[in-house]
């Protein structure tokens, strides 16, 4: 999971990842639960998940996952590789994103995809520290639909419960009679079990 995790991000920008079996590395994993020596502890089980320090001394750049979770490689607890790329975004230096279709939000979504493709926001962002790879400059990353693109497709528009939900590709908005705006969501955040 954390080698899958690291080619993510070398496979946007021109840097390489190579484990060491002793020594300090740039960035260093652990497990750990509670109180684990960085004075941000662990909650036990369903919380706080993760979490990584950006580049720099000491602690800069290392990653530390909570012990009390259930980490699988499936849909099942929490997929390892999902929230160490996440995490591994931090340790290079990147924050939370606004967009909900980033690996960088916030909030842990299951995708669900076999071949994970890195999303635009995702890769504008690291390139903006890094640059681009060497491989193709132009590749096709998911990209969050925006709802004012007048050439915008939609995929299905339906009711429910006295709100309006319109979908397109993994997306959809939530519209509530008394909101101004719709609010964007990952279709899989309110039904992880649907197919891809």
């Amino acid at each position: 999971a954390f080698k899958k995790a690291f080619k993510v991000w070398s496979d946007v920008t021109p840097l390489n990842f190579t484990r060491l079996h002793d020594g300090t590395a740039d960035i260093m994993i652990s497990f750990g639960t509670k109180e684990h020596g960085d004075f941000y502890p662990f909650d036990g089980p369903s919380g706080l998940l993760a979490h990584a320090f950006p580049p720099g001394p000491n602690y800069g750049g290392d990653a530390h996952f909570d012990d009390d979770e259930t980490w699988t490689s499936s849909s099942k607890g929490y997929n390892l590789f999902l929230v160490a790329a996440h995490e591994f975004g931090h340790s290079l230096g990147l924050d939370h994103s606004k967009d909900p279709g980033a690996l960088m939000f916030p909030i842990y979504t299951y995708t669900g995809k076999s071949h994970f493709m890195l999303p635009d926001d995702d890769v504008q962002g690291i390139q903006s520290l890094y640059g681009p790879g060497d491989e193709d400059p132009n590749p096709r990353h998911p990209k969050t639909p925006d709802k004012c693109d007048p050439s915008l497709s939609l995929d299905a528009i339906t009711s429910l419960r006295g709100e309006t939900m319109i979908f397109k590709d993994r997306f959809f908005w939530r519209l509530h009679p008394q909101q101004v705006d719709a609010e964007l969501f990952l279709t899989k955040s309110f039904w992880p079990e649907l197919p891809n």
